[in-house]
Formats: structure tokens, sequence, C-alpha cells
């Protein structure tokens, strides 16, 4: 039977039933893995095999197989003494170490579902996702519990010491009253179109069948896998999960040292001493990483590079081929379908960087407006079904009927599917391109952001009547975020204020690095806001790049040239927080490593952080006050500068003002 599918209302393209055929074909991923077997079971059975061998590296320290599983079977017991069992939600608000990866194999161990909260999260987010997902226990370290707000929660430190002291009962057994395969493994918030993250409910078995889709990508060949995502990432799962049940030594790269190009804890150097077979992370990372030659012949012993959380340029594509001997795979998949869901091998130099093809028992289908399958070649919505499907969104039905829905394509199969939101084709060959979005989900440096998320949150400013955001790229061709506000009638609100009170609610990662203001939204015909007419933002004229006075000193002057060659603009002043301009961790990995060569010294990347400005650090740097001030002058006043900006965001009333960002 041939589907005939009006495009514009005087052309037609007919899904010819030889398509069907095709579609099945590329579709026949079916595979068998063990549905009565949990994920901590494989951890289990791989430290029975190895128990000496070395599990995990963090820094200096190390566990072995055995030494992981002993430590996760006496917290699992602690967690069941407090009530933790099947479908009980436990966070982990804890730094990168080896207490960390104790505690997620702690909790699935105790049969509950672990919830990751990074610590660099803003409070309030983090207090919203302990709330929503109505956490039991939260795990973390004594220097975190502050970060915590007022939760119900039980708190639980789990610094090195607190660990020695749950000793086992020989009467129990840490897998007892185990959950079933289709009880929760983790809850993992993203980003949110209303304003407030949602949690994806991912249980066993579909972390079961993503590993065994990860042994015919990656392989089942032990070796070193160097760690630098955050739990909080789903892409966490391949590196800390699979690769401890498939006999892995795993390299945790730890802290914001861990970013550097050079340095004792770099990512170059632990390639190099842990003689790192295979690592993954995105596109934007190992761009950076491939600007600095240590990390570049460091890369050159790798077997397997995975690359994915954002699309995949093919300029990189193929400069990583002609250096690279590694095998380079691109990775594609929602959190909603357990990580990963295609995959594609990349040839060394090609003309098109595909997202490849389904994993084991993954079945991909393109969607057209009218709902029914797209020709091949012909775009439309992914739709992504089989076992990587998870149970939904936590407590939100609506929103699960509305992406979760029966696969009405092949009945038969009783089974639902995830509509991605996500643009794509089948080729010829049966690889899928990636086009882009139909909605305003983005990704930046692997970050999974909803623009509307952004807009709420600047919207709800006393100030604001109307805010949008969108993606622009810079002068380095990196992708910024944007924001125009309309300010309320009679009332004026500048663009550090709103970064502020932004960041009382958003990570970093989702804070505009410019914002501009309009008297009006230029809108369409119908009345919607014209998002492809607001004017290009000038990343140059950022008003606080100026802000603060000259170079004084050589040590300013080189910190200025370095940040204004890692932010692409014209001036960069010297009181102005280098965050809002659009600092993020890799620029300042990058920095760090030029700085670190120009002055042939250690520089922790810490002092970035601490030292937001440029004069700060190079006060700090220079080891003198000066007219910058001590350091703990320069943070009072930060705080206090903060402080007033704050009582600002409360006032009902402001003076007239205009103001570009």
């Amino acid at each position: 039977m041939t589907t005939t599918i009006p495009l514009d209302g005087t052309t037609t393209v007919s899904l010819k039933p030889s398509d069907h055929n095709r579609f099945n074909e590329w579709n026949r991923t079916e595979v068998e893995f063990d549905c009565g077997k949990l994920v901590h079971d494989l951890f289990d059975e791989q430290a029975l095999r190895t128990p000496e061998k070395t599990a995990i590296i963090c820094r200096d320290r190390a566990l072995t197989y055995a030494d992981l599983r002993r430590k996760a079977d006496r917290l699992a017991l602690h967690l069941r003494k407090l009530g933790v069992g099947p479908e009980t939600i436990v966070a982990i608000c804890m730094e990168r170490s080896l207490d960390m990866m104790v505690a997620v194999m702690g909790v699935l161990k105790a049969g509950g579902a672990y919830l990751p909260l990074d610590p660099t999260f803003p409070p309030d987010r983090v207090a919203f996702m302990l709330q929503d997902s109505d956490a039991r226990v939260i795990l973390t370290q004594q220097r975190l519990i502050n970060r915590l707000g007022d939760s119900r929660a039980i708190v639980v430190s789990l610094d090195e010491s607190d660990l020695d002291h749950y000793a086992t009962d020989s009467a129990e057994t840490a897998t007892s009253n185990s959950p079933a395969a289709y009880s929760l493994a983790y809850l993992m918030y993203t980003s949110g179109s209303t304003g407030t993250p949602k949690g994806v409910m991912v249980e066993h078995r579909n972390v079961l069948n993503f590993f065994a889709g990860m042994d015919l990508i990656v392989g089942t060949e032990e070796g070193v896998w160097l760690a630098v995502t955050s739990i909080s990432f789903d892409i966490s799962v391949l590196e800390l999960l699979w690769t401890l049940s498939r006999g892995f030594t795993v390299v945790l790269q730890s802290g914001r040292n861990g970013l550097a190009a050079t340095g004792e804890y770099s990512i170059a150097s632990q390639i190099t001493r842990h003689r790192v077979t295979h690592f993954q992370c995105t596109p934007t990372l190992v761009r950076a990483l491939t600007r600095f030659p240590e990390t570049l012949v460091a890369m050159k012993q790798l077997r397997k590079l995975f690359l994915g959380g954002e699309a995949l340029p093919l300029s990189l594509a193929n400069q990583l081929g002609e250096v690279l001997s590694a095998e380079i795979f691109n990775m594609y998949g929602p959190t909603e379908t357990t990580v990963w869901s295609t995959t594609h091998k990349l040839a060394r130099s090609s003309d098109s960087v595909p997202i490849g093809r389904p994993i084991a028992n993954t079945r991909i289908y393109i969607v057209d407006e009218q709902g029914e399958l797209a020709p091949i070649g012909t775009a439309g919505e992914l739709y992504i079904g089989g076992a990587g499907v998870t149970r939904g969104y936590w407590r939100r039905p609506e929103l699960t009927a509305e992406k979760f829905v029966v696969n009405s394509f092949e009945p038969e199969r009783h089974g639902i599917l995830y509509r991605t939101g996500d643009l794509a084709r089948y080729r010829d060959d049966g690889e899928i391109e990636f086009i882009g979005r139909t909605d305003q989900q983005i990704k930046i440096r692997g970050f999974r952001i909803e623009l509307g998320e952004i807009e709420t949150v600047l919207g709800a400013h006393p100030g604001v009547h109307e805010a949008v955001v969108v993606v622009r790229r810079d002068q380095a061709d990196n992708p910024q975020l944007a924001a125009y506000v309309v300010a309320k009638s009679g009332l004026s609100v500048s663009a550090q204020e709103l970064k502020f009170f932004a960041r009382q609610k958003l990570p970093e990662y989702m804070i505009p690095s410019i914002i501009g203001f309009l008297a009006a939204m230029p809108l369409t015909p119908n009345g919607k806001t014209d998002r492809k007419a607001l004017p290009d933002p000038n990343f140059n004229l950022i008003e606080e790049s100026t802000k603060g006075g000259h170079a004084s000193t050589e040590l300013e002057r080189i910190i200025i040239e370095l940040w204004q060659d890692a932010l692409g603009v014209d001036s960069v002043g010297l009181q102005v927080n280098l965050f809002d301009l659009g600092a993020n961790s890799l620029s300042v990995a990058e920095v760090a490593t030029s700085l670190r060569q120009r002055l042939k010294r250690e520089i922790p990347l810490t002092d970035f952080f601490a030292y937001p400005t440029i004069a700060a650090l190079a006060a700090h740097l220079s080891g003198s006050n000066g007219r910058n001030g001590n350091s703990m002058d320069q943070r009072d006043r930060g705080g206090a500068r903060r402080q007033a900006l704050l009582r600002r965001t409360r006032a009902t009333t402001h003076p007239v003002s205009n103001q570009t960002e």
C-alpha cells in the first residue's frame, strides 16, 4: 500500500512499500540481554572475577574492585536501615571523588534510585529538586551540607572517615530486598520549558539494555577510561557504570583543575600517566583540548574516542580524523531514552557527520507533520522506540503523555515511542542525519537547555515585561546565549542585576553571556515574537567589558590579552567579573594553560574562580594588595554589591534607564 503525504498543497511525495522494508531492515536491532539481573549485580560479578584489580582512581588515591564493593556494601546496609528500598530516591550531592562512586554504587545496592545533584548548582535549584523528588536521604560531604537548605531528607555525610563507621552485619547481605528490573535506577533532572527542571525516570532494564548496546559499539576488551563528566549528566552512566561492569579501570577527573591542559592532574597528564585507552566528551571540550599540543600528543594513544551531547561539526570531525589514530564515534541520544540511542563511526575524512544507526533493541522513526512516516531523504521529527525508552517524567503525567506516545506505526509491538523534538532524515544508506530542533531546546557544551526556562526566570524579575533568549555565535564561532529584554514601563533594570537574579535559579551554563534591552519585541504578522528579526548582539560592545580602567602592570596586560583571545572581545576591563562576559570552565582552562606557560609557574584553576576579575587575579598572583586591595576585601566588596543588587530586585520602583549589554 502506498501512503500519500501532502507537502505544500500542490506537491505530494509517496512513501513506497519498499521504504517500509528498508525501515524494518535498518531497525532490525534485536539483541538478547539478561533482564533478571540489575546494574549493581553486574558490578558484583566483575568484582568477584577481578577483586584485586584497580577499579577507580582519583588523583593520588585508588580503590580495587574488592575495596569498592566492600565500601558500597557497608553503605547499602546503612541506607537500608534508614528505610531505603525499591523506588526510594536518594540524592547525591558530592564533589568528584572515590566517595562519590561509593555513593552511587551504595544507593543501587540498597535498592534505591540515585538523584545526582551538582554541588555547583544554585541553592534554589537544588532545593527544588530535593522537594520535587521527595528524596528520603541525601548523601553529601561535610563542606557541602550548608548548600542543601532546609530539606526534610536525612543527611548522611560520606567523608572518608565516616564510611568506615558503617559496620557490616554478617547476618545481612547487601543484595537482599533487591529491586526488580522495572525499578528505578536513577532520577535525572533536565531543563524544563516551563521554568522548572523535569525529572526523567530511568529503570534498571533501560540501563541494562544500554549496556548491551555499548558492548557492540565499544567492545568488551578491558581498558582504562578517563571519566570527565558530571554524574548529573547521563553520559556518566557509560563512563562509570558500564565500565565497572566490564572490568575497566576508571580514572575519575576531579574538580575544576580537571579541565586544565597542563599540570599534574590535567587531562593530558592523566591520559599519559594511566595509559588511558577510552575517552568520552562533548565536541566543545575536545575542540578546546586540541588547541594544546600536550593534550593532542597524549590523545594519540587513545584507542577509542566518543563524542556526543551536541552536534559534531564536520570540520572538527575531519581534523580529529587526520591527527588521531583512535576510532572516533559520533553519539546521539536524549536522557529519556537512556544515554545514547544511535552511533556513527567516523571515517578519516568525510563530507557529512550523521548520527548513525540505532543501538541494540532500538527503533528510529522519522515522522512528518501529518503524523506519518516520512519518505527516505525527507525531514521529520525523530521518534525513538525500544528497550531504552524510560518510564517518563517524575510526577508530570501530562507531559509524559505528550512526549511518550503509543507506537501506532507498528501496533503489534505494543511499544511506547519518545518524541525527541529533533528534526532528522534517513539517508539512502540507512544513516540518520540530524538537522535541528522543532522547538526551543538547544545544547551548548553538552548541556541540554530549554530556552523557555531561562525566559521564564528572567520574566519573573519585577522590572521585566518580556524576555526572549536565543543562541548567537561569537567571533570565535562559539555558541553563546543572548537575552533580549523589554523592561516594564517606568522601571529600569540592568544586565548585571538580571544576571545576578538568574543565578539564584539557574546553573551557570544557563546564564546569558549578553543581555540587550529593546523598547519592544519584533513581531511576526500573526503577532508572535519574530526571533529572526532580533538584532545581532555585538559581543565587542558588552558594557561591562570596559569597566575598571586599563592595565597598569605587565601581569595585568598579559591576563587581559589572554582573556580577549579566549572571549573573542576587543577589550576586557580590570574590575569586570569575567563570568558575566561569558567565561566558562573551558575558557578558564584555556587561559590558565596559556598563563602558566607565559609565567612558567603553576596556577590552580580554582584561583580563577576565587578571583574572577583581572585586577583581583593579578593582585593575588603578584602577592600584593596594592591598589586593588587584598582578595578578602575584593570578595567582601563583591558580596556587598551582590546584596545591593538583591535589594534592588526586591524593590517595586526603579528609575528609568536605557542600557545595553
